[in-house]
């Protein structure tokens, strides 16, 4: 299994990036993926995810800002973020929950 996370990089506060995830090694169309993130000296959180049916669900903190989707051809699933703020900065991490983990994409938000 491997999960190539991309995308981070360094943006200024109400900026946008989007995030990739290319998948490999399982049947990704029949499993729920999502995103998750670690700032430092914080615990990783859920930020977002979605299910084989396109059913997502969102971090309270960023609903209304991110959008989490998939292409079940690419096997690959997205992370749109939009109006980021620094509190936002941090390792971001493709996951197929409770199983696999990506290697993780920096994201950093100036003020």
């Amino acid at each position: 299994v491997q999960l190539q996370a991309s995308g981070g990089g360094l943006v200024q506060s109400g900026g946008s990036l989007r995030l990739s995830c290319a998948a490999s090694g399982f049947m990704f169309r029949v499993n729920t993926m999502a995103w998750y993130r670690q700032a430092p000296g914080k615990q990783r959180e859920l930020v977002a995810a979605i299910t084989s049916g396109g059913s997502t669900n969102y971090v309270d903190s960023v609903k209304g800002r991110f959008t989490i989707s998939r292409d079940n051809v690419k096997n690959t699933v997205y992370l749109q973020m939009n109006s980021l703020k620094p509190e936002d900065t941090a390792v971001y991490y493709c996951s197929r929950p409770t199983r696999d983990w990506g290697q993780g994409t920096l994201v950093t938000v100036s003020s």
